[in-house]
């Protein structure tokens, strides 16, 4: 085994915990929170498990060994260095202090080039803004109808919103793997080998076991702050429209994207919403400095991703 076998495995090693760790939190946030007084932590990381299984063997069949989906087609094989091992053991550092850092600028940023990464940026603002949108106008009408501040789902009918939920949360689940697996898979063979597939699908299943075991960690408090994202009709919601959303940006271009800022775009806005139609009880001066400190630690991250950049192309490698 060589060094740079070594710097692959170590980055796998890395980012395999970061996107789980970290980003996985977007998706099965609101499911654990809605979910854990009902079920044992082990029921829903078995349910987890098995979508991730199904997402990562389907597109290794149908994509001629490729699980990120088509995401790297932009970013063309490298040999493994340190700086790239690098990238991911700044993104672990930054996940423990429960700042919702973007994994894909964080870790392809050393990968890509500065063109690519000016596009992902464009196309993840885009995504911000879209996702806050839309959740903004959605909610503003959804809440004419139900009230969010308050778990108003009637005993009889809980049983098919819990269902709706498993249903959409599945949904997002395999949306959100399609478009991150590309962070884990950048240290992979892009004609990935059986065994090395059922290796990473064993790694990333026992670090998607102590997410749930932990009940998502640090950063599951961006999702535990936000009003009624414990009970499980607004999860549902929640997680329909955000897998929605992630679809069409998957179909649009096979670009790379931070679905962090598509998740936390969808909070704002629903967030927002809410503020809109109880104005008299839910004060926008809680809600400003609440999604203000979200997209300030995405502002951060995105710094930082920034600033690795420019030192691997213009300082460490600048042949590159």
């Amino acid at each position: 085994m060589d060094i740079h076998t070594v710097y692959a495995l170590i980055g796998f090693m890395l980012a395999a915990y970061s996107v789980i760790g970290n980003d996985s939190v977007q998706t099965l946030g609101t499911f654990i929170a809605s979910n854990i007084r009902v079920f044992k932590w082990y029921w829903l990381w078995l349910v987890a498990s098995l979508v991730l299984i199904f997402t990562l063997v389907y597109g290794w069949q149908v994509n001629g060994g490729d699980i990120s989906y088509g995401r790297l087609d932009s970013i063309p094989p490298v040999q493994i260095e340190w700086y790239h091992a690098a990238a991911p053991a700044v993104l672990v550092l930054l996940t423990r202090t429960g700042i919702p850092v973007s994994t894909t600028f964080l870790v392809l940023s050393v990968f890509a080039s500065t063109v690519v990464l000016e596009k992902m940026l464009i196309k993840s603002i885009v995504g911000y803004g879209l996702s806050a949108t839309v959740a903004y106008v959605l909610w503003l009408v959804l809440s004419r109808f139900i009230n969010e501040k308050f778990n108003t789902v009637r005993k009889e009918t809980r049983k098919y919103w819990r269902t709706a939920q498993w249903a959409s949360t599945g949904f997002l689940w395999f949306s959100w793997l399609s478009h991150d697996m590309a962070n884990i898979a950048v240290f992979l063979p892009r004609d990935m080998p059986f065994p090395i597939l059922m290796g990473a699908i064993a790694v990333l299943v026992s670090w998607l076991g102590m997410i749930f075991y932990t009940q998502g960690g640090k950063i599951q408090t961006i999702v535990l702050e936000k009003t009624g994202s414990r009970f499980m009709r607004s999860a549902t919601i929640i997680d329909f429209i955000y897998a929605i959303i992630l679809w069409y940006f998957k179909e649009l271009n096979t670009i790379p994207m931070s679905t962090t800022w598509v998740f936390v775009g969808v909070l704002t806005g629903r967030e927002l919403a809410i503020a809109t139609a109880n104005r008299a009880t839910y004060k926008f001066g809680y809600v400003f400095p609440l999604i203000g400190k979200d997209f300030a630690k995405m502002v951060l991250g995105l710094m930082i991703s920034v600033a690795l950049v420019l030192t691997v192309h213009y300082v460490i490698n600048p042949v590159e």
